[in-house]
């Protein structure tokens, strides 16, 4: 009984944080988010084996507090735990880590060009 409160309890959350955000909600200006941006994406290693070139595909950005994840369709792999400081109007840069990196994100646009252990994220996407 308990398992199957815990796994309602968690719908129930991820359902009311992808419904909470419309469509013209800036992500800095929530504590929970949660939507997908689409446009080109691409991802390449040292291992050509692992690439994807440069095509239509999504990114879901989710939002907890001040720490984002993104999460890439076309079988590229997410980026975790990255956090932001606002600069500027409505403009969230990243702020260091491991990673050589720029990731912009407002109410309209993602663009990522994030750089970690010999491998390169891309992504210039609108909102859906």
């Amino acid at each position: 009984m308990k398992k199957t409160f815990k796994i309602l309890s968690v719908l129930f959350l991820a359902v009311t944080i992808f419904n909470s955000c419309s469509k013209d909600d800036d992500p800095a200006d929530n504590i929970l988010f949660a939507d997908k941006y689409s446009g080109s994406i691409s991802y390449s290693t040292t291992d050509d084996d692992e690439d994807v070139a440069v095509s239509e595909g999504s990114v879901t950005v989710t939002k907890i507090g001040d720490t984002y994840n993104f999460a890439f369709s076309n079988g590229i792999p997410n980026i975790n735990g990255v956090e932001f400081e606002k600069r500027g109007d409505n403009y969230y840069w990243n702020i260091g880590g491991e990673a050589s990196s720029y990731i912009k994100i407002d109410a309209d646009e993602l663009f990522i060009a994030y750089i970690k252990d010999g491998k390169t994220w891309y992504a210039d996407c609108d909102r859906d």
